[in-house]
């Protein structure tokens, strides 16, 4: 008997692990059907090149999108009518819109969460704050704690321009500071949108279109503490092991870079093979420190940051998983899209909201810039 086996049924928590205790989200106004997107985004631009506007219409199909939720609006349009025009500079336009939005949104999210979680907002002692989507001095972290009314004592962190990785990684950085400081509770918001990276169609920059295709907005927000108070607060998971690694040589397979003309993404063709072939021994490390011996994938829960089709397939296929393991993960790619950092709470929700699918230990994954691995062997306190 292995001792995944052995661990399977427990649901007690172990004194000094971080749990989460509350999740919640939140979403710009301006909702976009996947099928009318094309249309839209080619209207908005002014560009009726045929060729680009069918590989959008064939990338929309491909990405498994359904609906998401976005901050761009045709009234921003109107009033920052150069967002739609090449090479202008129009960096400081962007984030006077970026900034703005994704503090709103984060509020929203967290208010959410700390309803959920059931104890009073000056109960949060930390604040850990991502967000790939704005750049400031202070740092959306601070715009952050006072929209919500937290004492000037939290202590803050903020994680920028960790991409995709960027939820995951926050919440290894809210275990780290929950395990660390006994009593805290850590709240982590995600914030992210696009418009820091809207361009029009160029036949120069064909991968910007798989963007268009396939990122969504939105927000989200998780607390975060150890030995939760019986009767008050309700764990969700328990944060056992988290670890990150980087690719070696692999900087430029994400290349993101700001410019005046707002951050211009880079996606590789390679990017899934990549993540392909590296993923069943970053998973394999995960779980052997954590002391478990058994490689069954399918005896654990698999919450995974969901990249894109692609890479959900190609770890599908790696790892031998069962179709309904990446269900919470293909679910939030159609329903929201590829929202950068927030998604791994999306994923989250859905796994608790179909329980079948949920079993006592999982894996907490994303990959990022880097390319960067994050992973965190989680366990279910909700069975």
């Amino acid at each position: 008997m292995g001792r995944m086996e052995k661990m399977e049924g427990r649901n007690e928590i172990n004194f000094g692990n971080a749990t989460i205790l509350a999740l919640g989200k939140a979403f710009p106004h301006q909702l976009v059907m996947q099928e009318f997107l094309v249309d839209g985004y080619f209207k908005n631009t002014n560009c009726d090149d045929p060729e680009l506007k069918q590989r959008l219409t064939r990338l929309c199909k491909t990405t498994t999108v359904k609906t998401r939720y976005v901050v761009m609006s045709e009234e921003i349009l109107k009033k920052y009518p150069e967002l739609a025009v090449e090479g202008l500079p129009t960096v400081k336009q962007r984030l006077d819109i970026c900034n703005a939005a994704v503090t709103e949104m984060a509020i929203e999210a967290s208010q959410s969460c700390i309803k959920k979680w059931g104890r009073p907002i000056s109960d949060i002692t930390h604040v850990v704050y991502v967000s790939s989507s704005e750049a400031r001095l202070p740092g959306g972290d601070l715009y952050l704690a006072k929209g919500l009314g937290l004492s000037p004592e939290t202590k803050r962190v903020m994680l920028y321009f960790a991409g995709c990785s960027g939820g995951v990684a926050g919440l290894r950085v809210a275990k780290d500071i929950a395990e660390n400081n006994p009593g805290s509770r850590v709240l982590l918001a995600t914030s992210e949108t696009t418009i820091i990276g809207f361009k029009p169609p160029s036949v120069d920059r064909p991968y910007d279109l798989v963007g268009v295709a396939l990122f969504g907005d939105g927000a989200g927000a998780m607390i975060i503490g150890s030995n939760p108070i019986r009767d008050i607060e309700r764990p969700l998971f328990e944060l056992h092991t988290a670890i990150q690694h980087f690719l070696p040589d692999t900087e430029k397979i994400i290349d993101g870079r700001l410019t005046e003309e707002g951050i211009s993404f880079k996606l590789e063709r390679e990017l899934p093979q990549i993540i392909e072939d590296n993923i069943e021994g970053f998973c394999d490390k995960l779980i052997s420190i954590s002391g478990i011996n058994d490689r069954e994938y399918n005896k654990l829960f698999w919450a995974v940051h969901p990249g894109g089709p692609a890479i959900l397939n190609r770890l599908e296929k790696k790892l031998d998983l069962s179709p309904e393991k990446l269900s919470a993960s293909r679910r939030a790619l159609a329903d929201y899209g590829n929202a950068s950092s927030n998604t791994i709470v999306y994923v989250l929700e859905y796994m608790l909201e179909d329980k079948k699918d949920i079993t006592d230990w999982g894996l907490i994954l994303a990959f990022g810039p880097g390319i960067t691995f994050e992973g965190i062997l989680t366990k279910n306190l909700t069975v």
